[in-house]
């Protein structure tokens, strides 16, 4: 088993990275959480999770153990596939998920492409005791379960319904939009909206 890959960045994109390790690269598909955290970076140490099927072998990479354990916990669930998992963190952070999975909000987990109600309910229902009970909520940064809490749910729901309406997909629309609100909670929709335009890769 891998438990993590150290070496050299050689490729980045939002959805995959290859760190070069003893001159072996390895390539592991990552969450744009984990892009943000280690852009602009040489050096990179990402921790690992093998997804072995018959038909494929893939390795996905994260920054931090804290979000490596909720994938973990996504994939638990019935109907939560690894790449679900993947779209689920680029789509919010650990501590963003943590707080919207403690609070019922089957609202803000339909935003991400590919969750239905009956799978973001089954996420609330299995993960909520799991993430009190293995405390993973209590390592996340105060901030970020703090800001999530405090961000203006219906204009990022509108912000995000008005970016995926001219093309960009949710899970970097939502990934923007909650930038934006974190920093700028007060900003109208259409304000959020000609920010998120100029940011959306």
């Amino acid at each position: 088993m891998i438990e993590y890959v150290r070496g050299e960045l050689a490729e980045l994109t939002p959805a995959y990275a290859v760190v070069e390790a003893h001159g072996v690269g390895y390539g592991l598909s990552i969450s744009l959480n984990t892009y943000s955290g280690i852009q602009n970076k040489k050096e990179v140490k990402l921790y690992v999770v093998e997804s072995i099927r018959e038909d494929a072998y893939a390795l996905f990479g994260f920054s931090t153990k804290q979000e490596r354990e909720m994938f973990l916990l996504l994939i638990t669930v019935s109907g939560v596939g690894a790449n679900t998992a993947r779209m689920i963190l680029s789509a919010m952070s650990p501590a963003e998920l943590c707080n919207v999975i403690s609070s019922g909000n089957e609202k803000m987990l339909k935003t991400v492409k590919g969750i239905g109600l009956r799978t973001a309910q089954r996420i609330i229902v299995d993960l909520r005791d799991k993430i009190a009970v293995e405390g993973i909520a209590d390592q996340m940064p105060a901030a970020g379960v703090a800001a999530a809490s405090a961000m203006n749910n219906e204009v990022r729901d509108e912000a995000i319904g008005a970016l995926t309406m001219l093309g960009f997909s949710p899970a970097p629309s939502a990934k923007v939009v909650s930038a934006i609100l974190t920093d700028n909670p007060q900003l109208p929709v259409e304000q959020v909206v000609k920010l998120a335009l100029k940011q959306i890769k």
